[in-house]
């Protein structure tokens, strides 16, 4: 296998057309209609609305004004978590899940990213929590199964492990995939939303990622930048290039195991960039794009 560095991303310089916007990177400043218009009017052919945004919202007319735009919704983010402190919470949240990926067929998601949680108020047990965890995408994947909508498990940075997730490298995500979907009739309906926030520090990222694209697993993938020092563990994202990743290497591991989808920008970041105007936000993200990314 060729090493990471060695492998050079195609260009994005002109071709925003392979670009989306996960809406998270702007902050939640404005109505989701605004944001669908912003985001197409910067040219951006993709968008990754957040179920908050919907809420209340007509999911057919938010679908319908999204096409009406010119964009596709790269994925719809995100799950309830699954892990919980009794069965009918667990219950509860698998049925939230199940709502949730319902939404994401009526938006013609590409899929519906899941970051399945962590450990409950007042619990340690981490390998109870993963059993879980394994438990509710068994259940989850059937429903998307007969609905026809991907899972993009999205492994999170161990940094989350006591909280937001307990799935954290590409490694758990795809053993996981493989028990649950060990021979899939046709494409796979569970993969991954490989991250480069969350995957970048890996010393076994290139071969995962090698063994995701072997599988179809790749279902989608985003990029910001690891900030040093990071100043908040949460909302501290720099923008493309501001930061210690080596994007251009990564994006190239993950073209060299045939990901062919849409690079997503995924910022989150309280102190900067989501105290910026929309637009501003918007032509940086183009323009890191194009050049560092």
């Amino acid at each position: 296998m060729a090493p990471l560095g060695a492998l050079a991303p195609t260009s994005l310089q002109g071709r925003l057309d392979r670009c989306a916007i996960n809406t998270a990177t702007l902050g939640f400043q404005q109505p989701i209609g605004a944001t669908i218009d912003a985001v197409a009017r910067a040219g951006f052919r993709g968008i990754g609305p957040w179920r908050r945004e919907l809420e209340g919202e007509p999911v057919a007319r938010v679908a319908r004004h999204i096409r009406d735009a010119g964009l596709a919704v790269t994925g719809y983010c995100r799950s309830t978590y699954l892990p919980a402190g009794d069965a009918a919470a667990r219950a509860a949240a698998i049925d939230d899940n199940r709502r949730a990926i319902d939404e994401a067929v009526a938006l013609g998601a590409g899929c519906f990213v899941v970051v399945v949680g962590s450990l409950p108020a007042g619990s340690k047990d981490l390998g109870r929590a993963r059993a879980e965890v394994a438990d509710g995408v068994a259940r989850l994947l059937e429903h998307a199964c007969d609905v026809g909508v991907h899972l993009g498990l999205e492994p999170l940075h161990p940094m989350y492990a006591g909280d937001r997730a307990c799935l954290n490298t590409l490694a758990q995500a795809l053993d996981l995939a493989d028990v649950l979907e060990p021979e899939p009739a046709s494409a796979p309906m569970l993969g991954l939303v490989v991250d480069a926030y969350h995957v970048w520090w890996d010393p076994d990222v290139a071969a995962q990622i090698m063994r995701a694209g072997a599988q179809s697993r790749i279902f989608a993938y985003h990029v910001s930048d690891w900030r040093v020092p990071t100043r908040d563990l949460l909302n501290d994202r720099a923008m493309m290039g501001d930061g210690v990743i080596d994007l251009p290497a990564l994006r190239g591991q993950v073209e060299a195991a045939g990901y062919r989808g849409p690079i997503e920008v995924e910022v989150f970041s309280a102190s900067d960039w989501w105290r910026r105007p929309v637009a501003a936000t918007l032509a940086a993200c183009a323009e890191r794009l194009q050049t560092v990314t």
